[in-house]
């Protein structure tokens, strides 16, 4: 079973992520990165697992600077002075889990190939440096100044915004609110005191964790309501009426300014009618960024709420989105711009199968005798397109299970779409 996913590692603490493997991890990555920057959210059991780390990379000769509490992206676009960082995180997981995500210094994560050999080190082991060669641990003072000092250079001040703030009390909560008041704007903080036990609701930024935020919105003259999850990589939204901006809207929405554009499989093909060139990768904010490199595109996105903005960083970058939607706010009506996107109808569901590679094998051979090579898409799963229309694929990264998704321009379109997918993976079972 492979030890890190697509967004490093994560885990219930002390059953797969334990100061021992922690440690390994650190000694692993601290004999290829001699200078590392450290950074972790607000979960109680963040201390444990830095402290692992730092005994592990030491040991090996690594200098670690503790930059402390911070934003996930705060930490991606510090790395630019090491060797690479590492944030101690689980994102948007439960208070049980927490896990590591590794930055190189462009702000992107690792990608699978450097996690692959992460993985095939720490099986070997690694060997301890002499007493005076064991590194130095030092900290690391002003992060959340430097990135707040980036992000104002690009989006400027005097933005007169009622903006609410939910941080799910996380790590956003202590960079956003102070961003967007040196941005000029009237912040109402709501779940912005650190505590990683997120008290006042699940860490994922989904609406329905968010009713006590769209509500406060709604019944106030509050402009924008903004959310993130626990480490402040991911950031959604609600309009000055409440309605939330999550998913494929805000996707397009900001989609919509940039001409070549990176997003994941499951994407609406709203967005092809609104960025001129459209790359799909796999689903994964690691993918997207790997995409936006190999292209040179100038935007990416998911619509789980990553945004990633190559000139300001190859890491998803919530709090930056952030400022940029308070910019689009003064420069537009939110809602009217949302009302006038296209939107398209949508069916999923999926299938329990326990042999679905197996089964993800037959479909790819049985769809590439029934169409043609521009028409697929490979990347995660099997995305095929049709005329007023798309169909996807995927198996399961967790569970046993096989999903489907169609969108089409009719509701009788993705019938159909729905109904040859599913026609396909029973021709494939029997």
């Amino acid at each position: 079973m492979s030890l890190f996913g697509s967004s490093g590692i994560r885990g219930i603490v002390n059953e797969k992520i334990t100061p021992d493997l922690i440690h390994e991890i650190g000694k692993t990555v601290g004999e290829d990165n001699q200078e590392v920057i450290l950074g972790r959210d607000t979960r109680p059991t963040g201390d444990m697992v830095s402290s692992a780390l730092i005994s592990g990379l030491t040991s090996v000769g690594a200098d670690v600077k503790r930059a402390g509490m911070v934003s996930t992206p705060t930490l991606a676009q510090s790395a630019n002075e090491f060797d690479c960082g590492i944030m101690v995180t689980a994102s948007h997981n439960p208070e049980e889990y927490n896990g590591i995500k590794f930055w190189n210094p462009d702000g992107s994560s690792f990608d699978s190939e450097q996690m692959e050999e992460i993985e095939r080190r720490v099986k070997e082991k690694s060997s301890l440096s002499s007493w005076e060669k064991v590194g130095r641990v030092e900290r690391y003072e002003g992060a959340i100044e430097e990135h707040i000092s980036r992000i104002l250079k690009k989006i400027g001040r005097e933005y007169d915004q009622k903006v609410i703030v939910d941080c799910a009390n996380g790590a956003a909560s202590l960079i956003t609110p102070y961003l967007l008041r040196e941005m000029g704007c009237e912040v109402v903080t709501l779940n912005s005191q650190p505590d990683g036990t997120f008290p006042a609701h699940e860490s994922e930024p989904v609406e329905e964790n968010l009713t006590d935020l769209k509500s406060l919105v709604k019944n106030s003259d509050a402009d924008l309501g903004i959310a993130h999850d626990g480490d402040g990589d991911r950031m959604v939204a609600f309009d000055e009426n409440g309605s939330y901006l999550g998913g494929d809207r805000l996707l397009a929405l900001f989609a919509r300014s940039f001409s070549s554009v990176v997003v994941p499989v499951n994407s609406s093909m709203v967005i092809d009618d609104l960025a001129d060139k459209v790359t799909r990768s796999k689903v994964g904010d690691v993918y997207v960024s790997e995409k936006l490199k190999e292209k040179n595109a100038e935007f990416g996105g998911e619509p789980s709420g990553t945004w990633i903005f190559p000139k300001v960083s190859y890491g998803p970058d919530g709090v930056y989105a952030a400022a940029l939607l308070v910019k689009m706010s003064v420069e537009m009506d939110l809602s009217s711009e949302v009302d006038q996107l296209p939107s398209y109808p949508r069916k999923k569901s999926s299938v329990k199968i326990e042999e679905k590679r197996e089964v993800m094998e037959n479909l790819i051979s049985l769809y590439q005798d029934t169409y043609s090579e521009n028409e697929l898409n490979f990347a995660d799963g099997i995305r095929f397109e049709e005329e007023n229309g798309w169909g996807l694929i995927r198996a399961s990264g967790t569970e046993p299970k096989i999903r489907i998704t169609a969108e089409a321009r009719s509701e009788e379109e993705v019938e159909s779409i729905f109904e040859n997918a599913k026609d396909k993976l029973s021709r494939v079972r029997s």
